[in-house]
């Protein structure tokens, strides 16, 4: 029999062709190894056949429903003895439901318990494949679901749902180690969740099946602690480090987003539960705890997790309540996080959590001779503004108990690099998510300045007072100003559902005073020392956004902090020209103008929050040479970006507008008799077979391989900011001149004559360019250690000791001049007027106190 189902002449494509099948299916008593392979095939056949029916011919399903097919399936799973049925079942069932448009036909298909009682059967999981199959026919039913065909697969007594089998036995599932069944599930559950039926979202939001939600937070913590674990060995050698530490950063932003579409998904119940289930188990048990530091235990989360994780879950679940009441945890100054001894993977979390060792490098941070700073209360606005403010370094025994506002800013003022980013990461967030309540960036002294003035004229419009003495009489503001009613309702909520009963809000707490904080944590962070220029360009970003218009909320201590890090930076630039790179300054200065101009005036920063953990993961520098012309490179790149921010700020400083472009002197001031003009250069440069006037030229003789010494005529020569290191071959036929063989940049040359010949001469060859010179454009894929690029090394021979000499003299006389000219195009930028001129504006009232002349 089973022979002839393969030589059969039968159109494929008929209702005849189905009754064949079925017929023979319903012969069968048993499903053996003799006949697997046309009950498999048979099953296909049967898949494919009511798929082409359901676009060509009714007339196949409605003998599918006469035949009751679907109750032969379920009778043909029962009677299998063998692996491959089952799984080519679930396979044709599933092709089935997501091929078929027909209504009537899913309708039919999920009636009479059939779904059920496969979705229930005690099918073999050891099979992989079979388990996968599985998931997918679970998953296919979910995508049929809608209010009228989800009825057919639950049970009900006195109108409420008792039994749900595809939800039930699908969320068994949800926690797989196999990435690819949790995201099925995980589209299961949404479909379910999106078809609104209130019996079903009674069901899912009732014990037991509300445990689900607990148990996806605390299985995203975990995904959380493994990614720790990671990062704390992100300074090691271990293979594969960096795509593991990136795969697992997909995964838990991919469990965010299912969160969020939980939460969004319009059941009440759920929302809620999911919102209190992230805030108790993952925020106050999780993350908070760490950036506490009075422990020194090993701890479960590290520091700069924490303010990674707290980052994602701000930007991907967009939650009211969640933010605010994480923005209300972090404005209080007493905020004491209970335990309530949720297990993480059969771990108590607590509040011994050590910050991870994860830094860049940069300075460490003494946190309990370096607590934050405070601010007396009875600080008016003026007394800011005139520098007269009290401050007071409060050394509290109970180091928990400082604001986690605070903390943010004491990483801004202390942390190391990573530790800044995650900082300004999160008050850029916080300042970013359109969920927070105005009032609430108010009471975290973030709220951008054109936000506040249109709250204060709002007040004032309607006439409340406060609103009228704070917009029109600047000595009242600081009077009146005070953190608004909805922040209490967030400290009540805090206190009465989340067991916070120490949080008391501040008496009389300005948000004026916080907010002269955080300006106050910038401005200090601009005057610290290695902190990359990417994160000050955050901070950059972030002074822009509360300080659109750069009025005057800094005081004369923050412009003379500005004044003293720009005059530091302009000294730095200054030194660059005598580095090894003079001649790219003004153009990675330009270049590098334009990009700073667009990063700290886009309305959002450029960086995502897996950037805070991709800078711990950029390439190492050990073992490039300090001394080499590219870790020289890199330094005067890094010292061009700083200088660059700073001078911008110093113009927002005075409420000047950027221009596009620096106020460089693009004029190249060439001697005539200068070396270069001699030689009939231009600003083009030699290539290899350019003629030139060698009459400056020195003979010398060099061996570029062994046992082959060739002779050149050595020359060195500049022409404006650009200048060449020449070895050319004297033209027979035409006196005084020759032809370019081999070309090298002059600056970074670093000529020494060799100690025991004095006819020899040691040359440095640096690149013509510098490589992968700028930290945003290298490869942040891999913590791969940068290859040490090697500088070219000449020795040149020259006829005698004078000779010799001429040519040293020779090479520092041009660099002298190239480096003379570099300075003189970025003098105009180093000037008072660079930045006082660039607008016809009237000037910031302070602009006196905001800039000096460099000292020469």
């Amino acid at each position: 029999m089973w022979s002839s189902f393969f030589w059969r002449s039968r159109d494929r494509f008929s209702v005849d062709e189905l009754r064949y099948l079925t017929e023979q299916l319903q012969k069968l008593q048993d499903v053996n190894d003799a006949n697997k392979d046309f009950v498999v095939e048979a099953l296909r056949s049967i898949a494919e056949l009511l798929t082409y029916g359901d676009q060509h011919n009714s007339s196949f399903f409605d003998f599918f429903m006469e035949k009751q097919v679907m109750g032969e399936f379920v009778r043909i799973l029962g009677i299998s003895r063998t692996a491959s049925v089952p799984l080519q079942l679930l396979q044709t069932l599933s092709i089935m439901i997501q091929n078929i448009k027909n209504e009537h036909a899913i309708y039919y298909i999920f009636s009479n318990e059939h779904i059920n009682c496969l979705i229930t059967y005690s099918f073999n999981f050891d099979n992989e494949e079979l388990l996968s199959f599985y998931v997918s026919f679970l998953r296919a039913i979910s995508g049929k679901l809608n209010q009228n065909t989800i009825s057919l697969l639950i049970k009900t007594e006195n109108d409420k749902v008792v039994s749900f089998p595809l939800y039930v036995e699908g969320i068994k599932f949800a926690f797989h180690e196999e990435n690819m069944i949790r995201t099925a599930i995980r589209a299961l559950t949404l479909n379910i969740y999106h078809v609104g039926d209130d019996g079903v979202n009674q069901f899912v939001a009732s014990s037991p099946h509300a445990k689900y939600f607990s148990n996806m937070v605390k299985f995203f913590c975990r995904q959380c602690i493994d990614l720790n674990k990671l990062l704390s060995n992100a300074s090691g050698d271990e293979p594969d480090l960096t795509s593991k530490i990136l795969s697992t950063v997909d995964e838990i932003e991919d469990t965010l987003y299912y969160f969020s579409d939980i939460i969004s998904a319009g059941i009440p119940d759920v929302g809620r539960l999911m919102t209190d289930k992230i805030l108790k188990h993952l925020v106050f048990q999780l993350l908070l705890p760490s950036l506490r530091t009075e422990s020194t235990q090993e701890g479960l989360i590290g520091s700069i997790t924490s303010l990674y994780l707290l980052c994602c879950i701000l930007h991907i679940v967009k939650i009211k309540d969640l933010a605010n009441v994480i923005a209300a945890v972090f404005s209080q100054p007493e905020a004491s996080i209970p335990s309530w001894g949720i297990q993480v993977n059969g771990i108590v979390t607590g509040h011994n959590c050590s910050h991870q060792r994860q830094s860049s490098g940069d300075e460490g941070a003494s946190w309990e001779n370096n607590v934050p700073l405070r601010i007396s209360e009875s600080s008016s606005s003026s007394d800011m503004q005139n520098n007269a403010v009290n401050i007071n370094i409060r050394k509290s025994s109970a180091v928990s108990h400082i604001a986690l506002r605070e903390r943010l800013l004491s990483y801004v003022r202390l942390g190391n690099d990573v530790q800044v980013l995650g900082s300004l990461s999160v008050l850029a967030t916080l300042l970013q998510t359109k969920e927070l309540d105005e009032s609430m960036l108010d009471a975290l002294g973030i709220l951008p300045q054109r936000k506040k003035q249109k709250k204060l004229l709002l007040e004032a419009l309607v006439g409340e007072a406060s609103g009228e003495d704070q917009l029109f009489s600047p000595e009242a503001s600081s009077r009146r100003d005070s953190i608004s009613s909805e922040l209490d309702d967030y400290i009540e909520k805090l206190k009465e559902r989340y067991g916070l009963s120490s949080l008391i809000l501040e008496e009389g707490a300005s948000p004026k005073i916080h907010r002269f904080q955080v300006l106050d944590s910038l401005v200090t962070l601009f005057s610290r020392p290695n902190i990359s220029a990417e994160t000050l360009w955050y901070g950059g970003w972030l002074i822009r956004q509360l300080l659109p218009y750069g009025e005057a909320e800094f005081s004369g201590h923050h412009l003379l902090t500005l004044k003293e890090s720009y005059n530091k930076s302009a000294h730095a630039l200054v030194e660059e020209t005598r580095s090894s790179w003079p001649d790219q300054i003004v153009m990675v200065l330009c270049d590098e103008w334009r990009k700073c101009k667009r990063a700290i005036e886009a309305p959002s920063p450029r960086k995502e929050p897996k950037y805070i953990l991709l800078s711990l993961l950029r390439p190492s520098e050990d073992g490039i040479p300090a001394e080499s012309s590219f870790a020289a490179g890199k330094r005067m790149y890094e010292t061009v970006k700083v200088f660059v921010l700073l001078h911008q700020l110093q113009v927002f400083s005075m409420g000047r507008s950027l221009p596009e472009q620096p106020s460089i002197d693009s004029h190249t001031d060439v001697r005539e008799n200068s070396r270069g003009k001699n030689a009939g250069l231009d600003e083009c440069g030699p290539k290899p077979g350019t003629e030139i006037k060698i009459v400056d030229a020195v003979p010398c003789r060099i061996s570029f391989e062994r046992g082959r010494e060739r002779h050149f005529y050595f020359l060195a020569a500049s022409l404006g900011t650009y200048g060449w290191i020449l070895l050319a071959e004297e033209l027979p036929l035409k006196q005084y001149h020759g032809v370019v063989r081999i070309a090298a940049p002059l600056a970074g040359s670093n000529p020494k004559i060799d100690e025991k010949h004095p006819k020899w001469l040691h040359i440095r060859i640096r690149p013509s360019t510098l490589p992968s010179a700028d930290p945003s454009k290298s490869s942040l894929q891999g913590k791969i250690k940068a290859r040490a690029l090697v500088d070219g090394r000449w020795t040149l021979a020259f006829r005698d000791d004078e000779s010799c000499k001429l040519a040293l003299s020779m090479i520092i006389e041009e660099i002298n001049m190239q480096r003379n000219e570099v300075e003189r195009r970025l003098k105009p930028l180093l000037s008072v007027d660079a930045i006082s001129g660039y607008s016809n504006l009237s000037p910031h009232p302070l602009s006196h106190m905001s800039i000096s002349r460099l000292s020469s």
